[in-house]
């Protein structure tokens, strides 16, 4: 009996251990991720990394692990010589093989990914005083206000469809143009370079392609989707 005590004990202790140490190991793998994550193009703040799974070392014996998410704040996408701010960028890697030599992701099985941004960072990019705004939906269509900066007219609004074209870009653009704008010459040309910009958002990682674009009150979300993802770093 007191030797089965003695056994019981040491399984308690040495299973300590292992969690100990396994906690330890995912704790590294985290924070190397999230260093070649900082290294990449338009981001400036230190990402968080979790890789999800119990026990963690036996994932790396077998060189796949489960799940592994990331979360960003403020990634920079430039496009057209404007830099657009997503607020927020998170992502979930499922089924994620590594490198032979253990160092490195090298692929996932399928991936989402959510992007979020304000509409003040929107209008931030758009620039020359225009204001970009919440602008509800048309025949089941996200919507964003716009209101344009148009010398020798008075202030005005208009609406623009907001999508995703090609896979990788969210497009704005106004669905018309006002009367009284049209009567100006160059008004519809000037109108249409403050309202119809097309954001190329390809810091999204593993390349993932971009589903669609919803609004709310506080800004739009992009969602973006993949399968067979390769990877790097």
């Amino acid at each position: 009996m007191r030797a089965l005590k003695v056994l019981l004990v040491l399984v308690v202790i040495f299973g300590g251990l292992f969690v100990a140490a396994d906690r330890v190991a995912v704790n590294l793998a985290e924070s190397k991720a999230a260093d070649k994550l900082r290294s990449m193009q338009g981001i400036t703040s230190t990402p968080e990394v979790s890789i999800k799974g119990f026990p963690f070392l036996t994932q790396v014996a077998g060189r796949n692990l489960d799940e592994v998410d990331a979360d960003l704040d403020h990634v920079a996408a430039r496009s057209e010589g404007r830099t657009l701010t997503l607020k927020h960028l998170s992502a979930q890697f499922h089924d994620v093989a590594l490198t032979s030599d253990y160092t490195s992701i090298k692929s996932a099985a399928s991936a989402t990914a959510t992007a979020e941004i304000s509409y003040a960072d929107m209008t931030n990019a758009a620039g020359g005083g225009v204001k970009i705004s919440y602008g509800g939906e048309k025949n089941g269509r996200p919507q964003v206000k716009i209101s344009p900066n148009i010398p020798l007219l008075s202030s005005f609004d208009v609406t623009g469809t907001i999508e995703v074209v090609h896979g990788d870009t969210v497009q704005v653009r106004a669905n018309g143009i006002p009367e009284m704008c049209r009567a100006l010459p160059g008004c519809e040309s000037k109108l249409r370079g403050q309202t119809d910009h097309g954001w190329k958002l390809d810091q999204l990682p593993g390349s993932l392609k971009l589903d669609k674009v919803t609004t709310t009150a506080q800004g739009i979300t992009v969602t973006a989707s993949g399968t067979d993802v390769k990877l790097t770093g």
